[in-house]
Order: structure tokens, then sequence, then C-alpha cells
């Protein structure tokens, strides 16, 4: 039990996966969190922010170049798996009920910022914690153009990859001792995503007929 306490206190701090797992962990979470039902419990951007700051800092003995792109090929296929989990169950997602790792309340929160952003909410999806994780699979169950879906697909990978990490790389590298402060840098991410999140979903409810 012990040991099992330890392996998901690891997971879910950022600092602790990478320093334990390297870049294979890193790009598993990430690739759940993107693209598996229950991703949504992963901190992928403050995951994300923390792997740069890292390298920035030679923590993680990683190039900038192969960290930024491995990360978006994860996050890519992570998606495409997302969309084929969706396509396959369908419309049987909206009958599903309730468990610790399927709310449906995710989906149905996902389902109205969709509908409300289109084929670009894959994009501007992929940074809000929750809503990264259930667009795609959305977008499979509406059977949204696949050539359509891995355009924007691509585009939000490479944006998310290549915006969170090189901050963080940045940072490390202009201020080293910012590691002795990473935890309340990565509250700081972690807020401002929820935040930003929130507001989108009152802003969603406002605009929603009967919501």
């Amino acid at each position: 039990m012990e040991n099992l306490s330890q392996f998901f206190e690891i997971l879910f701090d950022s600092e602790k996966l990478i320093y334990y797992g390297g870049l294979a962990l890193l790009l598993a979470v990430i690739f759940a969190e993107t693209g598996l039902f229950f991703g949504f419990i992963f901190p992928g951007d403050a995951l994300l922010f923390t792997a740069g700051l890292l390298c920035g800092t030679q923590y993680l003995d990683i190039p900038l170049w192969l960290l930024t792109g491995s990360v978006a090929v994860s996050a890519f296929m992570g998606n495409v798996t997302g969309f084929f989990t969706g396509r396959y169950f369908g419309k049987r997602l909206f009958q599903k009920k309730d468990s610790f790792f399927f709310k449906q309340r995710h989906l149905e929160k996902s389902h109205a910022y969709y509908e409300k952003f289109g084929g670009i909410a894959l994009i501007g999806g992929r940074f809000l914690p929750v809503i990264r994780t259930f667009v795609p699979i959305l977008a499979g169950a509406i059977e949204m153009n696949g050539w359509k879906f891995n355009l924007y697909n691509l585009i939000g990978a490479l944006l998310w990859s290549g915006s969170l990490i090189p901050i963080g790389y940045f940072i490390g590298k202009k201020f080293p001792a910012s590691l002795d402060n990473l935890e309340y840098i990565v509250l700081g991410i972690t807020l401002v995503t929820m935040t930003l999140l929130i507001s989108s979903i009152i802003r969603l409810r406002k605009k929603t007929p009967g919501s």
C-alpha cells in the first residue's frame, strides 16, 4: 500500500514524475491526458512547463527540440486515440453512467465548448484542462472529418508543446533559482488554467439556452 501511495504521489507531482520517470513517463502521461477518458486527472500544462524548466536548468538532459517535438507527437497521437475511441463508442458515450474515471458532465462541457467554437476547439481546447481530454473523443463521437480533425490536432499539439515547454526552458535558463520555487510556479499555472476553464464554462452556460 505504501509503494502504491508513493507511485501516485510521483504520478501527480510534475517534478517528481520527470525526475523518476524521465522522458518516457512524461510522454506516457501526456498521451494519457490527451487521449484516454481518465486522462483529465493529470496536470498537463504544469507538466509541460516543469519539463521545460528542468530542461533549461539541465536537470533534464534532453535537447529542447527533442523534448518539444516528442511531446507534440505524444499529444497528437493521444488525440488520435481519443478520436477513434469516440468514433467506436459513438452515441453510447452520452448514455454512459458516471464512474470514478468518467464523468458525464465533463463530456457535456466539452460538447458545449465544441458547439460554440467548432473545429477550432481542438486548438484552443489544448490549453484547457479536462476540455483537452474530452474534445477529441467528442469529435470522434460526432464523426468529424478525419483529415480536418488531424489538421486541427497537429496545429494544437505544436502550439501547446511549442509554447509551454520553451517558456519553462527560457525561465530555467534565465533564472536557475526558480527551480527552488517550482511548487509555487506550478500552483500558479494550475490556478491560471483552472480559472480559464471555469470562466469558459460560465460563458458557455450564459449563452446556452436552458443551462
